[in-house]
């Protein structure tokens, strides 16, 4: 797994680091700054994987993951010196440096197995080039912003200049004469990419409103970090987004409920609620009990999602071991439907009216039942 960590000023993106080094074994992992801020002007003293053959700035090859594997320990680069781990403050395993963007990914491609972090992916156009990769995850740490900047008090700045330095940070900027502060002084500076962009990327956000950095990681342990599922989702997660993408196509007009019908990992019909086909849509009045207030005598129209997709299936294709997703329980009617199609397994996300009376049913009629929970 290799984890960048992206985030505001004083959010505790270093702490992330320091519990993914010290208590996961995680690796972690530098650029060379391309401005000199760094101070690694020639190739004698950068420190990393630079072979024979090897590009430092551009190399497009594709390996195939049959053909990876994890060196061993005594492949790994040397680390860098003491004087350059300005970032990690000494807590940190010393990391390793790498002279570009395009040597980390190549490197951390072929060691795949190993786990990497780093806190120098900061942008989209950096991020971007790594989550073509299954084993890459970015995490983004926030805290409030007055937490924040009690955080770094001590450093001078004030509310203003905190402020109006995360919105520059954050947003980026638009117009080049805006005026950004640091550090107590005024500077012009041009736009630059913003953390905001990046959010598309992001696959899990990490609030660090905590008092020590003890709570933080005792909150980091919560959220198992390392859970394989945050990569690649299992079975049910997978059937299960699937439902709720499913139900994203439904206009009725009082819910939206999406079911995936699967038999030996295999989706058989998927199906969302809303009126029969040919007629008038329920959001444009085609059920008037949807569209009315309250509850009226009138009989509803709408199919369920669950009934949507065993129609399209139909009993033959039903077939043995079947199971139904659906990201909300179903209801009394839908669960009678199920049983009587031969479905053996249910599993919902969201809870509904009825769900007691339904599990009573399906636990009758020996239907497995189960609510599934996406990691946090």
């Amino acid at each position: 797994m290799f984890i960048a960590i992206v985030g505001t000023r004083s959010s505790g993106k270093s702490s992330v680091a320091q519990y993914l080094v010290e208590k996961k074994g995680f690796l972690p992992v530098k650029l060379m700054a391309q401005n000199g801020q760094l101070g690694f002007p020639d190739q004698s003293t950068i420190y990393g994987p630079i072979e024979d053959g090897d590009d430092l700035y551009v190399d497009d090859r594709r390996l195939s993951f049959l053909q990876m594997t994890s060196p061993p320990t005594s492949a790994l680069p040397s680390p860098v010196p003491d004087s350059a781990d300005a970032d990690f403050r000494g807590t940190l395993a010393r990391p390793h440096l790498f002279p570009s963007p395009a040597v980390l990914l190549r490197y951390v491609t072929r060691n795949w197995q190993t786990n990497f972090v780093t806190l120098d992916l900061r942008t989209k156009a950096l991020l971007e080039p790594f989550t073509t990769r299954p084993f890459f995850l970015v995490v983004s740490v926030d805290a409030p912003l007055l937490t924040r900047f009690k955080r770094c008090e001590d450093s001078g700045i004030s509310l203003e200049e905190f402020v109006r330095e995360h919105d520059y940070h954050y947003y980026g900027m638009s117009d080049a004469s805006l005026e950004t502060p640091r550090r107590g002084t005024i500077e012009r500076t041009t736009a630059r990419p913003s953390l905001s962009s990046a959010n598309d990327l992001v696959n899990l956000h990490v609030i660090n409103s905590f008092d020590s950095v003890q709570t933080l990681h005792s909150h980091l342990d919560r959220m198992n970090l390392l859970d394989p599922e945050r990569l690649r989702p299992g079975w049910d997660a997978y059937f299960m987004q699937l439902a709720t993408l499913a139900s994203r196509r439904s206009n009725c007009m009082k819910r939206r409920v999406g079911a995936i019908l699967v038999r030996n990992k295999r989706i058989l019909a998927t199906g969302y609620n809303g009126t029969p086909r040919g007629v008038l849509n329920c959001n444009e009045g085609g059920c008037s009990r949807c569209n009315s207030a309250s509850d009226t005598s009138d009989e509803c129209v709408c199919l369920h999602a669950e009934e949507n997709a065993l129609l399209e299936a139909g009993r033959e294709r039903v077939g043995d071991g079947a199971v139904l997703y659906c990201n909300t329980c179903p209801c009394l009617k839908c669960t009678i439907k199920i049983i009587q199609t031969g479905v053996k397994e249910v599993v919902y996300n969201l809870s509904y009216k009825m769900d007691d009376s339904s599990a009573a049913l399906f636990h009758e009629a020996g239907v497995v039942l189960r609510r599934h929970a996406t990691p946090a």
